[in-house]
């Protein structure tokens, strides 16, 4: 068997590349070329821990109590019990008769395009951030029902993709196998709720950011009217692809809740002040719209779900390969990657359907922003032009400040998350702007202050790398705002600082209360005490 090369600077890898580093075998995610301070465990955006080292080896536990919740001539509904793991469950993958037919974070799933009359077997499994996978569930065996007809006329329809805040007029009529065609029925005129996009008053000047999880990782379930009502904005994660699409975007309830559920709790929060956003992919959820087809699935599915949910906006959370540049892609106030151009035109047009009440957010992670100032191509930078190509529509950014390594700064500097310099310096790359790969031709210019926000995980057991404790960022807080030094080794480009600093996300909601509520009650006065 061939020897496992090591990681070497400046080599060019290809998708599942395999290296040593360190005594830990890594496989690659993304194909680059490699820089220093591209260190595999330094690019978790790049690089799979396989095996090996210090890394973590604990698969989790089995899924159990997997069961059928639903079946029909074509599909099958599954739900399960939450597996628990030593880090966190980040993945389940979904197996019929022993092959992987889809998956996600959440703890139900429905397999689809199943022929009728047919008995298939199904298992579950679940995979952690390193790549360890547990064993198999229970099995179950169910029998899709038979193709014949057995359905009565359908006698209601819903309609949907309707403006929000529009009177709209409906009639009815039959139509019988042989084409006859009955009278129409009387009209009936209803006008649309003002749904996403309005609600939930205006966004303070200083917020806290979490995100809900639909799916228990081992940090819990809670309902999502009983979130802390320290955040301001509450990130409902994840919208993922349909099967067998990357562009059809979903929101499945977790099977200990409902829809029912989600859209009064998304009303009872609105009416409390709080804004309520559909967070789109997240580190499973591989979202691509490389065609005018994909680009319309995505406007009118995720347009049908604010609607139906009645959120106030999205967060764009594409990760992985989700936002990568073609190469020859050089220049982020024009990009020419198809995938990215659409996501750009397809969350304008989003915007301008819900009118200028429309919340937009953004977490990308550090590699895809920050590295940018290194290097720009593929992953390295990639989230550049959807946030300058959408700067005029963006609320705010909250770059992920953790699951990373070193990244160079301002100054020239490498800095290590998990301090308070790693956030002030992240945080003001996008105040001050940077030359896009070094080129002072390819200047990316700065967002406003209020369009900035720091994000961090709320616990350590919430993400792999990054944990900063509140009064570590508090520090950064008070420097990013009124310039008051901490003596740490970063210091600011703009002495005075910024006073109109937005604020902070954590990853996540559930963690935090898994927690005791350690980093809301932290950092919550903090923004506070703010003017």
């Amino acid at each position: 068997m061939p020897q496992v090369p090591a990681w070497a600077p400046n080599t060019a890898y290809a998708v599942g590349a395999q290296v040593t580093y360190q005594g830990v075998l890594y496989q690659c995610r993304q194909a680059h070329t490699s820089l220093v301070t591209w260190e595999p465990p330094n690019t978790p955006a790049l690089w799979l821990v396989v095996t090996g080292g210090g890394g973590d080896t604990q698969a989790p536990s089995a899924p159990t109590n997997l069961r059928v919740t639903g079946v029909t001539a074509s599909s099958v509904s599954l739900a399960w019990n939450a597996s628990t793991d030593n880090v966190g469950v980040t993945r389940y993958d979904v197996l019929r008769d022993g092959a992987v037919v889809g998956g996600g974070g959440a703890t139900s799933f429905t397999v689809t395009g199943l022929a009728s009359d047919t008995s298939f077997t199904f298992t579950v499994r679940a995979r952690d951030a390193a790549g360890n996978v547990s064993a198999a569930s229970n099995q179950v065996t169910t029998r899709t029902q038979s193709g014949a007809d057995t359905q009565a006329p359908m006698t209601n329809l819903t309609v949907t993709g309707l403006a929000p805040a529009t009177s709209f007029t409906f009639r009815v009529r039959a139509k019988d196998a042989a084409g006859n065609v009955s009278a129409f029925s009387n009209q009936v005129t209803a006008t649309t709720q003002p749904g996403g996009g309005g609600g939930g008053g205006q966004i303070p000047k200083r917020v806290l950011v979490g995100y809900w999880h639909n799916f228990d990782n081992g940090s819990g379930f809670i309902r999502l009217r009983d979130v802390s009502r320290d955040f301001d904005v509450i990130d409902v994660a994840f919208g993922e692809p349909a099967p067998g699409s990357r562009s059809t975007i979903q929101f499945i309830p977790d099977v200990r809740t409902s829809a029912a559920e989600i859209q009064a709790d998304i009303a009872q929060l609105k009416s409390e002040g709080k804004k309520v956003l559909l967070s789109l992919g997240g580190a499973n959820g591989q979202v691509e719209l490389p065609t005018e087809t994909d680009r319309q699935n995505f406007i009118n599915s995720v347009s049908n779900l604010m609607t139906q949910y009645g959120f106030n906006g999205i967060d764009i959370d594409l990760e992985g390969g989700s936002v990568a540049l073609n190469g020859g892609d050089v220049d982020f106030r024009n990009p020419t990657t198809p995938k990215i151009r659409n996501l750009i035109s397809a969350t304008r047009a989003i915007a301008d359907r819900f009118g200028p009440d429309f919340v937009l957010s953004m977490a990308p992670e550090t590699f895809f922003v920050q590295v940018g100032f290194q290097a720009y191509g593929n992953a390295a930078g990639a989230y550049l032009p959807v946030i300058h190509g959408l700067r005029d529509k963006l609320t705010f950014i909250h770059v992920q400040h953790y699951n990373t390594g070193t990244v160079a700064a301002l100054d020239g500097q490498v800095y290590a998350s998990g301090t308070a310099d790693f956030q002030v310096a992240m945080a003001e790359m996008l105040l001050q702007g940077f030359p896009v790969g070094g080129n002072p031709n390819l200047f990316f210019p700065a967002l406003r202050e209020d369009q900035v926000a720091i994000g961090l995980p709320a616990t350590p057991p919430a993400a792999g790398s990054g944990y900063t404790p509140p009064a570590e960022i508090a520090k950064a807080i008070n420097y990013l705002v009124f310039g008051r030094s901490y003596g740490g080794r970063y210091i600011l480009r703009k002495p005075s600082g910024y006073p109109n600093f937005r604020g902070v996300m954590t990853w996540s909601i559930n963690w935090d209360r898994f927690a005791n509520f350690g980093f809301s009650r932290g950092i919550r006065p903090v923004l506070n005490g703010l003017p």
